[in-house]
């Protein structure tokens, strides 16, 4: 569906001037330096998946997406939107493609939502026909009819979005390319919008690539996921073999039928030629404690065999580390 190869672009910016009236030098002067946004990158996103785009900012991640929907052109390499190019073949690739901001929408501002969608299927040059049948599609997922005659100016964010993602696939594009989808929402407002979301990936059969800084957007919806710094691609994978690259220790908490005899800081498993499978007990409440284990060495089984040895266990909870903290860790 989509495919990038040794995707660059380079961009020249102003030298900036020491001394007096510094700004009005530089803006008047001639001498400029190329900054780098994006390296040599390669990328492909196959029919269907659900990607998402993750980086810092000023990592190249708008960089990148501006370039994959022909809006930039790269300084070098080439991209492919089901097998053509955004650059040469815009008015083809357009219809293959829904684009959403999240900080710009594609609504007009003062009119009833309803009236976006008659300027947008014009523009798309959808018969009347097509564009009802279209938007009784979305309806089922986005359910707009609430808010159908609201101006866009009095939606609240999770309905502007809504109302965005419905004028982005009006014209039944195959690919939804998303940049910051839920940019603060409210956390009632965002869990709609990823339900919205998984529907239109599940239900429609829409490939998705998504850009966002919430962590909770890439591990509810992602099946897959690219971290991009500095303008190139340091990770392309599932989120559980991320997990495992970075090592980050997995959290198991039992309760035994009767307090415990653990204590904080003991060791357990392992021994001396195999430290890195050793169980490190974190914390003890009474009949409860915490150990913390790195899975590529130990399974939760061997976990359990282990802490069963301490006690008859009741009730036991995993947890995985933060994604958040995951990602920060690669930056």
């Amino acid at each position: 569906m989509l495919e990038a190869t040794g995707l660059s672009k380079t961009f020249a910016t102003a030298v900036p001037k020491a001394g007096k009236l510094r700004e009005i030098r530089t803006l008047f002067s001639r001498e400029r330096k190329l900054v780098t946004a994006v390296k040599s990158l390669d990328l492909s996103v196959a029919e269907g998946e659900f990607v998402g785009f993750i980086g810092p900012n000023g990592a190249g991640k708008s960089t990148t997406i501006k370039m994959l929907c022909g809006i930039l052109h790269p300084s070098a390499g080439e991209v492919r939107i089901g097998g053509l190019s955004p650059q040469r073949d815009r008015r083809r690739v357009a219809r293959d493609i829904g684009v959403v901001f999240g900080q710009r929408s594609q609504l007009f501002w003062d009119l009833p939502l309803k009236d976006s969608f008659d300027i947008l299927a014009a523009i798309f040059r959808l018969g009347a026909a097509e564009k009802r049948r279209q938007l009784s599609k979305l309806e089922e997922v986005l359910q707009l009819r609430e808010f159908w005659d609201t101006p866009v100016r009095r939606l609240s964010l999770g309905q502007r979005m809504r109302g965005d993602l419905a004028a982005a696939l009006l014209h039944d594009p195959a690919l939804l390319v998303l940049d910051e989808p839920t940019i603060g929402m409210d956390a009632t407002a965002k869990r709609q919008i990823r339900d919205h979301l998984k529907l239109l990936n599940a239900e429609f059969g829409k490939t998705v690539l998504l850009t966002t800084h919430d962590m909770d957007d890439i591990e509810t919806l992602c099946e897959r996921v690219m971290v991009i710094s500095r303008g190139e691609l340091l990770y392309d994978g599932g989120l559980e073999r991320l997990r495992a690259r970075i090592g980050l220790p997995t959290t198991v908490r039992v309760t035994y039928a009767r307090e415990t005899k653990l204590t904080p800081g003991m060791r357990i498993g392992g021994g001396l030629s195999d430290a890195a499978g050793e169980v490190a007990v974190t914390d003890v409440q009474g009949r409860e404690a915490a150990v913390s284990c790195n899975r590529e060495h130990i399974g939760v089984m061997e976990v359990l065999r282990l802490l069963s040895e301490w006690g008859d266990i009741v009730d036991i909870r995993v947890e995985e580390p933060e994604f958040e903290d995951i990602v920060s860790r690669i930056y």
